[in-house]
């Protein structure tokens, strides 16, 4: 059949408009096709093929498929050293705080050493015959979340020990936001180690190489430290964390509210450690003129829980329809000016508040009635500063 020129030209024009609609289509899919890092394993099984490898990991420590990075690494003749736990241990079962103390693997048999108790700081003599240390932990993007703590001193070990650190990077579910008070170095724990605001904007790789960059490690070292990039990942989405990263951060409610929540931890308040909305409540027994009501009660991760079987009053945040961007401050002011109690003071004797705050300057503007603007307004020259140094270590479309 012989087509006109009028009729080659129509199909001529179909056939560039099919074509643009299969090329966008294969364009939005390849676009959507996120991976963890641990999800491309041809960018990291090659730097660990004939080498003595520590694993540092948890129960976030998954493939999309679910399986764990420690058995998936064996079934590729990768020898495993020793697995590093962090708070919460291996499995991510224990409480908050509990000390964790070293074991085996029931399912590898491979040594488990705790970097929660006694041993925050992997000594020599963990890191002895080791090439590399592969860590591959859920972190949740806030300052008091201990996993970075742990990712800072695997790297000054490393550091010290001539091992490489390689980083299996993974979502932070508070994408690139920043905010919150600044650590002060009067105030640095474990849960706070560097300066910088309570929510930082980075992912764990990208800590880890300002970690490193700006030789924050002891004495100025810096570790052989490198980054596995994520696949299409970009700081403006909010990823969804398929694996609890701790026993009270259930969901992605309770992690959209931690950082503004766990100030509480510091005061009379509780935030549902006891309850099946850890994170997700706020309450006390003297802040009565809130309408909701809990009690907490010994849960598995929550053995102890504050306020333990003591009627609460406060507020259910569980449904709080808003992907937050910033502090709430709302939820502290308010239980302050509600709390009612002569015996107890709102905030705990031990000052823990402060260390949570970075410093003692947040507790003294919520005593002085400090709005919330004026509070604000108090951060914005050190999170300015932040954001340059911050900017060096952005891997991602910001």
């Amino acid at each position: 059949m012989i087509l006109s020129f009028k009729n080659k030209t129509l199909v001529f024009i179909l056939l560039i408009y099919f074509g643009s609609i299969l090329f966008i289509k294969s364009q939005n899919q390849s676009s959507s096709d996120f991976a963890t890092a641990a999800d491309r394993p041809e960018l990291y099984l090659p730097l660990l093929k004939n080498k003595n490898i520590i694993v540092a990991a948890n129960q976030t420590s998954l493939l999309k498929n679910k399986k764990h990075l420690v058995d998936f690494l064996a079934e590729n003749n990768i020898k495993i050293q020793s697995i590093f736990a962090p708070e919460h241990g291996f499995r991510g079962a224990a409480d908050a705080g509990e000390h964790v103390t070293n074991g085996i693997d029931s399912k590898t048999g491979i040594p488990i050493i705790s970097l929660y108790g006694d041993n925050k700081k992997p000594k020599a003599e963990y890191l002895k015959g080791a090439d590399v240390i592969l860590f591959d932990i859920q972190d949740v993007g806030v300052r008091f979340y201990t996993y970075i703590s742990t990712l800072t001193y695997i790297m000054e070990a490393a550091a010290e020990n001539n091992v490489e650190v390689i980083v299996l990077d993974r979502p932070n579910p508070h994408d690139g936001y920043t905010d919150g008070p600044m650590m002060k170095n009067q105030w640095k724990s474990f849960i706070g180690l560097h300066n910088v605001p309570v929510v930082y904007g980075l992912t764990i790789g990208e800590y880890g190489k300002m970690v490193n960059g700006e030789k924050w490690l002891k004495n100025g070292i810096q570790a052989k430290y490198t980054v596995i990039p994520m696949l299409n990942y970009q700081k403006q989405k909010r990823y969804g964390v398929p694996e609890k990263p701790s026993p009270n951060l259930p969901n992605d409610k309770s992690i959209n509210l931690y950082p503004s929540l766990c100030f509480f931890e510091g005061t009379q308040v509780s935030v549902g450690r006891g309850t099946g909305l850890p994170f997700q409540i706020y309450g006390s027994p003297w802040t009565k003129d809130f309408q909701y009501q809990f009690t907490p009660k010994p849960t598995e991760g929550a053995k102890d829980p504050f306020l333990n079987g003591k009627l609460c009053y406060g507020e259910n945040l569980s449904q709080y329809p808003e992907d937050l961007r910033k502090l709430n401050l709302d939820w502290l002011r308010r239980a302050y000016k509600d709390y009612k109690n002569p015996e107890q003071n709102f905030f705990l004797k031990n000052l823990f508040f402060d260390k949570l705050a970075g410093s003692d300057e947040l507790r003294k503007q919520i005593v002085a009635g400090k709005s919330e603007k004026e509070i604000r307004d108090s951060w914005k020259k050190e999170l300015d500063q932040f954001e340059k140094i911050r900017q060096k270590y952005v891997i991602y479309p910001n």
